[in-house]
């Protein structure tokens, strides 16, 4: 290029910019500049109070004609209504898709398929973003509006006990499963546009958040390895894989520092994983570092403390404390505005800064209602189905053949609902396991119902019935009010469980007792010690509350058009004595399969078919691998049975020679394959040599060492099909 042509194409950029710039009224709303320019210049145009402002979870700047989005709940399908009243108590709830409790996403072992159901979520999310102008007046006296694109979802948390209240919100108790699930939904939130994220992921709860009993000032303790190579690890996954950059700190202290204030948020979300978003507190959190930690001696102390930490959004009465810890030079205004950054970021990634018709998104709308949608109706049935769990089938009395039978009994208190939970929305429609029985088997078949055993009901319908169905288990808000629970088995948010013993078991035994042909369905957001009814009934079903289509796909399953392919994501013990006392955090004192003492009622990966499959050929790339390489694990597995069917194939290791204290086994991959009758495939992992490493606390690094590594493929971690042995070599080696 001559130099004179240099010239004039330099002119030319000055002159588009310069029009370009002419277009809007301030130099943030330009799309085309870069991101952390947009940012910078909206952070020079706010007053300090408007930045204190938007520290609460809206960051709308109505001067600057800048509106951010709230944040709304969506664990397992957008929450506008529900038992909860989110969006607003006394609006009319929107109804929304709803798929099962996030117990029951990870039961399906299935991280596309979850990638799927957050999609439609994020999608009802922009549809009711985009429609619905409904407002709400927060404690705080604010008006809000009830919709929002950032949502608060996925609970990354890990279920190491089965009392916690809350396990129904979590994928299971391993990090592997926990984390690949995590950024699954994450990534379905956020979508695959090139620009543009159809919802924002906010996780919950960083971190080691599993008890619900005094979690308001608790401590959660435990060593630096366990924080690395379990509790952080599904978050780490989470933005690292998923692509989530946002999250909500938890109530807990870990090692005595309440998460609301605590370095970590900086020193690992951020300045090792890359979060550049939004970390929020919990509900009260920073009030509670005051009244229930007893860390800080008042809300400046605590509200400077927060704000160093990185918390740059409240979900508390901040205000007066930010403003009283920057006038005290407690905080200074630099460091409100390198917080802030990150919320901004994540409205200039909603689109939400910029022109309305270059956001695709913004083209969600319709007449029609959302959670009417065919394709949402079919992806939460599919979806139910393949998290219903087979836990016994004894002389293969699933399925049951509707043609043989005349007359049904129907019996149990979670037969004729599908219950809510605490983060459930209002579904558009719902249908129980009464109904679905009704619509599978028609009119030719009597189906006869009764709540429960009042009155003898129960035993009669059941003595005179071909087939009994019992729906027993939990209900997932206790039918009570806040932090009430009263059958000690129950749990949810603000309560743990005292028991894990099924108080309906006795139901089960007196139907059992007038009618052999009985079947068991475990409707239950928690493991439940059902000793006497695996013992004794001869098929028993397993799925979790909440899903719209929780009637057909226990149907389909029950009746055969569905063959079961759930796996258990958390070790259901026997008892509790099985188990450490509540708050030992330190999980190698006996949780989870990975440390486990005794022999539990149903392992971790546990799941049973209506077919058989078998594992054969297994062989791996290499015998040994260095500490940067990577092998190939296969083997062959064939559907052997007569139905077509899923088998959710698990790859553990166990080390051999680790000069460290180790798991028993830990799951480092699975996969979930559909086979027909008789026909084969092969299965390949990969697995790397980074995957096996410890966290040296010396090094304050991860460690790969010398080492022999069992490797184990199996249909659960308590039976392992086949086994081979690999070397690990350590850098310099």
């Amino acid at each position: 290029m001559t130099q004179r042509l240099k010239y004039i194409s330099i002119a030319v950029l000055i002159c588009v910019s310069t029009a370009e710039a002419q277009q809007y009224k301030y130099p943030f709303q330009n799309p085309n500049l870069p991101i952390e320019a947009r940012v910078n210049n909206i952070l020079s145009l706010m007053t300090i109070e408007e930045k204190i402002a938007a520290l609460s979870t809206d960051p709308s700047v109505p001067r600057l004609g800048i509106v951010g989005s709230s944040h709304i709940e969506g664990l397992h399908g957008v929450a506008l209504g529900g038992p909860g009243g989110w969006g607003g108590r006394g609006l009319q709830p929107l109804p929304t898709t709803q798929f099962p409790q996030s117990v029951g996403l990870g039961e399906t072992w299935d991280p596309e398929l979850i990638r799927q159901a957050a999609a439609v979520e994020a999608y009802e999310a922009r549809y009711t973003f985009n429609t619905d102008t409904q407002t709400f007046t927060n404690w705080r006296g604010e008006k809000h509006r009830r919709v929002g694109i950032v949502v608060r979802a996925p609970n990354a948390d890990l279920a190491r006990d089965p009392r916690w209240g809350r396990s129904e919100e979590s994928y299971g108790e391993d990090p592997f499963l926990t984390g690949t699930m995590a950024a699954a939904f994450a990534r379905g939130l956020q979508g695959d546009n090139p620009k543009y994220w159809m919802a924002a992921s906010l996780m919950k709860h960083f971190l080691a958040n599993s008890n619900e009993n005094g979690r308001d000032g608790s401590s959660s303790d435990f060593d630096d390895r366990l924080l690395r190579e379990y509790y952080s690890v599904p978050f780490r996954m989470g933005v690292i894989q998923g692509g989530s950059r946002a999250y909500m700190a938890s109530y807990n202290a870990w090692n005595g520092i309440p998460m609301t204030v605590n370095p970590i948020l900086k020193d690992i979300t951020m300045r090792e994983w890359g979060l550049d978003g939004i970390i929020c507190t919990d509900a009260g959190a920073l009030t509670n570092t005051v009244t229930k930690h007893k860390y800080f001696s008042d809300i400046n102390l605590a509200s400077a403390g927060a704000i160093h930490a990185g918390i740059n959004q409240f979900l508390d009465r901040y205000h007066d404390g930010v403003k009283s810890a920057l006038d005290g030079k407690m905080i200074n205004l630099a460091e409100i505005d390198d917080n802030l950054r990150g919320v901004y970021r994540v409205m200039i990634r909603l689109g939400l800064l910029d022109p309305p018709e270059m956001v695709p998104f913004n083209k969600i709308k319709g007449d029609k209602p959302v959670w009417d949608n065919p394709e949402h109706k079919a992806l939460a049935r599919r979806v139910t189905r393949e998290s219903i769990v087979l836990l016994k089938n004894e002389n293969r009395t699933l399925p049951l053949d509707k043609s043989k039978l005349k007359r049904v009994a129907v019996i149990g208190p979670y037969a004729d609902i599908v219950a809510l939970d605490w983060y459930s929305g209002t579904p558009g429609y719902a249908v129980s396991a009464l109904e679905g029985i009704k619509n599978k088997v028609g009119n030719g078949v009597q189906v006869d119902f009764a709540h429960d055993n009042i009155d003898d009901a129960a035993v009669k319908i059941a003595r005179d019935a071909d087939q009994a169905i019992v729906v027993v288990g939990n209900h997932p808000t206790c039918n009570a009010g806040w932090a009430k629970c009263p059958l000690p088995s129950d749990g949810k948010e603000a309560i743990d469980r005292q028991s894990i013993t099924l108080e309906q078991e006795e139901l089960v035994k007196q139907v059992y007792a007038v009618n052999p042909h009985t079947v068991v369905v475990l409707i239950a957001s928690f493991p439940f010690s059902i000793q006497w009814t695996q013992d004794h009934i001869p098929a028993i079903l397993h799925m979790a509350h909440n899903s719209q289509e929780e009637g057909n796909a226990l149907a389909d399953a029950l009746f055969g058009d569905y063959n079961p392919g759930g796996r258990l994501v958390t070790t259901w013990p026997a008892s509790l004595e099985q188990l450490p006392p509540m708050m030992d955090y330190n999980i190698r004192d006996g949780r989870t399969y990975m440390y486990f003492k005794g022999k539990p009622l149903y392992p971790f990966g546990y799941g049973l078919s209506y077919t058989t499959f078998e594992y054969s050929n297994l062989r791996s790339s290499a015998g040994q691998v260095a500490a940067n390489g990577e092998v190939t694990v296969s083997f062959d597995l064939r559907n052997a049975g007569s139905r077509s069917g899923d088998e959710v194939v698990q790859m553990y290791v166990s080390h051999v020679d680790s000069k460290v204290a180790r798991a028993q086994e830990e799951l480092k991959g699975f996969q979930r394959v559909s086979l027909q009758p008789q026909k084969r495939t092969t299965v390949k992992f990969t697995l790397k040599a980074a995957d096996l490493a410890y966290w040296n606390s010396d090094k304050a690094a991860w460690d790969v060492e010398s080492d022999q590594v069992e490797i184990r493929i199996g249909s659960s971690s308590a039976d392992i099909k086949l086994k081979t042995s690999l070397k690990v070599n350590s850098l310099g080696e």
